[in-house]
């Protein structure tokens, strides 16, 4: 072999080889932090359908993706140290559960993109711009907490029809409370129901305002949609049963402790839905353009065992017509 033509076929060998060496690298694998204000157990079902949508999608966690979990336990002041970590960890998507985690995940993760699972009103709290166009790095789905709040005190209405007062316990730093708070007043003014607001920030909140709303003597408790309230399902709905007030909360876990009545959308299936949204954004579409989707299933849970408790008869329409009647 000639020694021009030996230098061309080393020097070509040579160019080859760091792109095979390239080829043999293996494929990044996706890192999602999935974020909650939640306690593990808490939000375990959701979970879990979430991570069986993306195995419906092609999506493994520990194979082809890699899930980050941080919980804040029902403490809202922890979720920016928490979303903090996952940008350490330079995730490439980060998955929310209701407004508050969004909300703080949005103004603390950049140009990260952000699926939110839950959010109760994203358009009225800031976090999207329209419903049909996102317009940022956050899409997903909206669970109208808002809307659902007025209906909710109505059903309570119905099953327990000579109440003339309700407490309602929120926490005024979460502006789905808030509107919430708005809704359930303009249904009570209908019904002629009086309604006392008592606010809750913490878990030393929460022990206070349930002692006060036996001193109001009022007649039903409302629990508005907020983390504080979801990590002490049981401590409230006992709480209404010995004090005997019938009691409503947004969770179908509400009505499984021990409250009277539950209704709201099934978060089960929009956690499931979100991994859509997850698998969308990872082969390449943009936040923004992924318009934010509405509940489909609603669920009306009711504890017959409580509502004997109270003295309460149900009406049969409301039997007949609930996905689930707790005996």
């Amino acid at each position: 072999m000639r020694r021009r033509e030996f230098i061309t076929l080393i020097g070509g060998a040579a160019a080859a080889w760091p792109l095979a060496a390239r080829a043999q690298q293996p494929a990044k694998v996706p890192r999602i932090g999935l974020l909650s204000p939640f306690t593990p157990s808490d939000t375990a079902p959701w979970h879990q359908a979430f991570l069986r949508g993306l195995s419906d999608l092609g999506w493994v966690d520990g194979k082809n993706i890699v899930i980050e979990y941080r919980y804040s336990d029902g403490k809202n002041e922890r979720l920016p140290g928490l979303i903090a970590d996952l940008v350490r960890l330079k995730v490439d998507l980060i998955v929310t559960a209701v407004t508050n985690d969004t909300l703080v995940a949005k103004n603390a993760a950049g140009g990260i993109p952000i699926v939110m699972a839950a959010a109760g009103d994203p358009v009225a709290t800031g976090i999207v711009a329209s419903l049909a166009r996102p317009g940022g790095n956050v899409t997903g789905l909206s669970q109208m907490n808002p809307e659902l709040t007025g209906k909710r005190l109505e059903l309570l209405k119905e099953i327990a029809p000579n109440i003339s007062s309700v407490a309602v316990l929120l926490n005024p730093d979460d502006p789905i409370s808030v509107l919430g708070l708005n809704e359930i007043e303009l249904s009570a003014r209908k019904m002629k129901v009086e309604v006392h607001s008592l606010e809750i920030r913490n878990n030393r909140d929460l022990d206070k305002a349930l002692q006060e709303a036996v001193k109001l003597r009022v007649d039903a408790l409302a629990i508005m949609p907020n983390p504080v309230f979801v990590t002490n399902l049981k401590l409230i709905a006992d709480s209404a049963l010995a004090n005997r007030l019938p009691s409503m909360f947004h969770l179908r876990e509400f009505a499984k402790v021990g409250g009277l009545v539950s209704y709201g959308v099934d978060r089960n299936d929009l956690f499931r839905r979100a991994a859509t949204f997850v698998d969308k954004i990872l082969k390449g579409a943009s936040p923004a353009d992924l318009p934010i989707e509405q509940p489909t299933k609603f669920e009306l849970t009711i504890n017959l065992k409580t509502a004997k408790a109270l003295g309460l008869t149900v009406p049969s329409k409301l039997l007949l017509t609930a996905d689930e009647v707790i005996e």
